[in-house]
């Protein structure tokens, strides 16, 4: 019989002792058991055997340095070794045990000539030592197989593809066996060899009936192929030396043997274990369709995977064909490869059911009777032992169910008992929802109930745990409860989630008499959010004394973290910024996203303020946290913080878009309201202040457009639309300008104000040559309370666009009595129409006046005017006049931007023109209209004050 079959089984200790000891050797006596653990010792011939009996189950861990061996159990004691320590068994010099942090952990001093083996049989954990084998003499070692590299020359590891029917098989080729992984995860399977090669997939269909893309993915150390295939086409994997074959078709992926992946019960703390055999290492690889990582064991042939899917809190197994594949679901998971021995775990442990079911106090299951205060929270309403739960919420019901159906009418006397029993449990549970619409039920069978404070307390307070502040206001603060101590406590804290810092820290002034009467995990809560109304208001003094209270009872580590933000807050307003920065960088990296969040955003913030992180990685950090954290005031104060960001960067699209995204939720709390000034001043000093001038005009029109609905309603959003315009008309966007003044006419304005900005329209209609257009608006507007100048503007565009239209005498009749200078412009037109070259010559060099004494080049609008002069002279016979427009304004004609047309025409009939067709082919209407144009581009430029009216419609 071997040895190792001799010290299988904890029982077999005592045979040894008793029967196997030779004469004269004594075995030391066994101790009795003293406390939860018992060391026993039996010695034999060969071996020395040493066992740590549990009262109870214990882990143990195992670290050999050297000739010492030492045994971390998860459990603490205080074990009985001093026969041990004086007299020491053979192949043992020393043992000596110690606490660390509450954990057992002996060590053991072997002799130089021992070795020793840790196993645990029937719960108990036991050391057997014995002597060293003999050391082979380095000659007669045996020269140790040279390793063969997996990867051919050149790094490169082709891929071939191979179809048969409904089967393709994928064959690589390597130099040497090579660990693999090959698993499904989504709309792709995975391949994963260790060993950093490039997939050369040349040779390789480029799709089948199996596959529709390969795609090769070289990481640290690692290669792998990404196939993207059907959920119906399953991959299994065959290795055969340095061959590796995946077969994709509808055949099961699992291999010939399971791999199990169950509880580590080793491990300390909790932790799960998978026997792989022939397993590489851990390998992290990036998912590129879904952006995270998957952790990857890849093994030796043959092959042997995991079956099915397997889920737990913290991750999950994906079903493979071979190796081993894990989704992690928390970031700090740790893979360690034993061997054959996959080990996975947290620093904290994993969450996993329990082990052994322990024993638990039966909790009272009688009818939660009232508390103490009407707004108090009793202890004992959501007690309830392991697994009766339910049992204890369908008897409530029931009897709810019951006294509800006895109500014939609501009336003041119909009772009431057995569902304010039945909200009481639920409160004490914290369903919040729940115990709102019983409550509400029995309210409306009796309504007495809203005068009674039990009643308006409880409501108020399941108000408050789903969040529903303003709900809870009204129910805390009803007649009956007015100055009463345990609801000023919950008004104070509701306020303080609104954010109304003062009145939250009245209501917590008002109810400190009901402060020792909450559990302790309340009282922190109170405390806590009382510090935080201190430190908002500046008083820091009490802020300290809130935040001391908060963290003096034993409470649970997200509530200790939430004071800890507060607690960094305080050290900022104190002066201590590197005190701050440090504590938020701490909590920022807790796995509870409710105070990670916060701790992130504060600490980005430092650090920007600080110098110590660019806008850009700062604006980085804040676009992942807005869609990381959502529905409190830390989202909204993201928001703010990344749209500012944003406008500092000139990113304007993208700060509104971000400020935008907030919408209306929590539109009563202060940081909301903040919100939306932030996003309405965004918009006002892009378009009021000038801040989108850098844009091109299309792009401030497109931003405009996306973003309208934020044009402030009256003289200011008169006054945007008009600078946009402006900037419009500069680069003849007319269409665009017109459109905008037209919303503003038809949606926007009443009365003069309505008259004015059409007038502009109009102006820009006639621009754009659509004169119809502009009669209309100026038709459409008209009132009786419009100012004499802006009554003659009115007619003059109304007349220009008659004339443009044909109907000359229309026109003229309009500005009949009208001597201003555009009237005349009109005139001259009109003239030029109708042919009447003599009147059309003396109108537009009249037009001109004594332009001519001036050195400066002329104007477009008035070189247009002295070429039509010029031809209608020259038509007209009139030499005498053009000799006087020649002898006038030859010396301007060098600086004109048609000097050669200028001289043409100021030339006359018998000049270098052929005939007379050509002296109105070179003063087209184009060209006195392109002049009319670039004068009213000019009346755009300087007329940027805001129209004057009376309060706006809304849009």
């Amino acid at each position: 019989m071997s040895l190792r079959t001799v010290l299988r089984g904890g029982v077999a200790a005592v045979c040894i002792a008793a029967t196997v000891a030779p004469a004269g050797v004594a075995a030391p006596a066994r101790t009795d058991a003293r406390g939860p653990l018992d060391v026993r010792v039996a010695q034999a011939k060969d071996f020395t055997r040493l066992e740590f009996h549990w009262t109870g189950r214990a882990s143990v861990s195992t670290k050999r340095e050297g000739q010492v061996l030492t045994l971390r159990f998860s459990r603490g004691a205080k074990p009985d070794i001093a026969s041990l320590k004086a007299f020491p068994p053979k192949w043992l010099k020393k043992i000596e045990s110690r606490d660390i942090g509450g954990r057992l952990e002996v060590a053991l001093t072997l002799a130089d000539d021992a070795e020793a083996k840790v196993g645990q049989a029937d719960g108990t954990t036991f050391v057997n030592l014995f002597a060293a084998p003999p050391k082979v003499a380095e000659a007669a070692k045996p020269a140790e197989p040279k390793k063969v590299d997996p990867v051919p020359a050149g790094g490169i590891v082709r891929v071939r593809s191979e179809t048969a029917g409904l089967q393709t098989r994928l064959v690589i080729d390597w130099n040497a066996p090579t660990p693999a992984a090959v698993f499904r995860r989504g709309d792709a399977i995975w391949v994963v060899f260790d060993a950093p090669a490039r997939l050369d997939v040349s040779g390789a269909a480029r799709s089948t009936a199996q596959y529709t893309r390969l795609e090769p993915i070289h990481g640290e150390g690692f290669a792998a192929l990404r196939i993207v295939a059907p959920a119906k086409v399953a991959a299994q994997a065959t290795g055969e030396g340095p061959r590796w074959t995946v077969a994709l078709g509808p055949q099961r992926g699992a291999g010939s043997s399971g791999v199990a992946v169950e509880r580590d019960l080793e491990a300390a703390p909790a932790g799960l274990k998978a026997e792989l055999s022939g397993a590489s290492r851990a390998i992290w690889v990036d998912d590129p369709a879904v952006g995270d990582r998957l952790a990857v064991v890849p093994a030796l042939a043959p092959s042997k995977g995991v079956a099915a899917r397997r889920a737990f809190a913290q991750l999950a197994v994906l079903p493979s064909s071979q190796g081993l594949a894990v989704e992690p679901y928390a970031g700090d998971l740790n893979f360690t490869v034993e061997g054959d021995l996959v080990r996975i775990g947290r620093p904290q442990g994993l969450a996993l059911s329990a082990t052994t079911a322990r024993p638990q106090a039966e909790a009272r299951l009688e009818t939660p009777q009232p508390a103490g205060m009407p707004a108090l929270i009793d202890e004992t309403w959501g007690a309830t032992p392991k697994g009766k739960f339910l049992e204890r919420y369908n008897a409530l019901q029931d009897a709810a169910s019951d006294e509800a159906a006895q109500v014939r009418a609501p009336g003041k006397d119909a009772p009431v008992a057995a569902r304010m029993a039945l909200a009481r449990f639920l409160v004490g549970s914290n369903l919040g929802y729940e115990a709102i619409g019983v409550l509400n039920n029995a309210a409306r069978s009796r309504q007495s109930l809203m005068g009674d404070p039990e009643f308006r307390g409880l409501r108020g307070v399941a108000r408050i745990s789903v969040g529903r502040f303003a709900e809870a206001e009204a129910d805390l603060s009803s007649p009956v409860l007015l100055g009463e101590a345990s609801s000023s406590m919950w008004r104070g804290y509701a306020a303080a989630k609104a954010g109304d810092w003062a009145t939250a820290r009245k209501m917590f002034e008002q109810g400190t008499p009901a402060f020792e009467h909450f559990s302790p995990v309340w009282k922190a809560r109170f405390a806590a959010a009382d510090a935080e109304a201190a430190v908002e208001q500046g008083d820091l003094a009490s802020a300290r004394e809130g935040i001391a209270t908060a963290l003096a009872g034993a409470i649970p580590a997200e509530e200790q973290l939430k004071v800890r933000l507060i607690q960094a807050r305080l050290f900022e307003m104190s002066g201590d910024r590197r005190r701050a920065l440090n504590v938020f960088k701490a909590v920022a990296t807790a796995p509870l996203d409710g105070v990670a969040a916060p701790a992130l955003l504060n600490a980005t913030r430092i650090q920007v303020e600080d110098g110590k992180l660019t806008p850009d990685k700062a604006a980085a950090v804040y676009d992942q946290l807005r869609y990381r954290w959502r529905g409190d005031a830390t989202e909204l104060k993201t928001i703010r913080t990344l749209g500012s960001l944003y406008l500092g960067q000139g990113r304007y699209r993208e700060a509104l878009e971000a400020l935008r995204s907030a919408g209306q939720r929590l539109p009563d709390h202060p940081e909301a309201r903040l919100l939306q000034a932030d996003l309405s001043g965004a918009f006002r000093a892009l378009f009021l202040d000038g801040m989108a001038d850098g844009l091109q005009p299309i792009q401030a029109l497109a931003l405009f457009y996306d973003f309208k609905d934020l044009t402030p309603i009256g003289a200011d959003g008169d006054l945007m639309v008009r600078n946009l315009v402006r900037r419009l008309v500069d680069v003849d966007l007319l269409d665009q300008a017109a459109d905008l003044l037209k919303y503003q006419v038809d949606n926007r304005l009443d009365g003069a104000a309505k008259s004015q900005i059409a007038t502009d329209l109009a102006v820009i209609y006639l621009m754009n040559r659509k004169p119809e257009n502009a009669l209309r608006a100026i038709n459409e507007t008209r009132t009786t309370v419009l100012t004499p100048a802006l009554n003659a503007d009115r007619r003059v565009i109304t007349a220009r666009a008659m004339v443009m239209l044909g109907r000359t005498d229309a026109g003229l009749e309009i500005i009949e009595q009208d001597k201003s200078r555009e009237a005349a412009d009109i005139r001259a037109e009109a003239a030029w129409k109708q042919r009447d070259w003599p009147a059309a010559g003396q109108m537009l060099e009249t037009a001109l006046g004594e332009r001519w004494k001036t050195s400066l080049a002329l104007g477009p609008d008035e070189e247009g005017k002295l070429l039509r002069a010029g031809v209608a002279y020259s038509l007209a016979g009139d030499e005498a006049a053009l000799g006087r427009l020649r002898g006038r304004y030859s010396g301007l004609l060098d600086q004109a931007r048609n000097p050669d047309a200028l001289r043409v025409a100021l030339a006359g009939p018998d000049g270098d023109v052929t005939s007379a067709s050509d002296f109105t082919s070179i003063a087209a209407d184009s060209d006195a209209f392109s002049g009319w144009v670039s004068k009213m581009k000019e009346r755009f430029r300087t007329k940027p004050e805001a129209p004057k009216a009376p309060p706006a419609k809304k849009a």
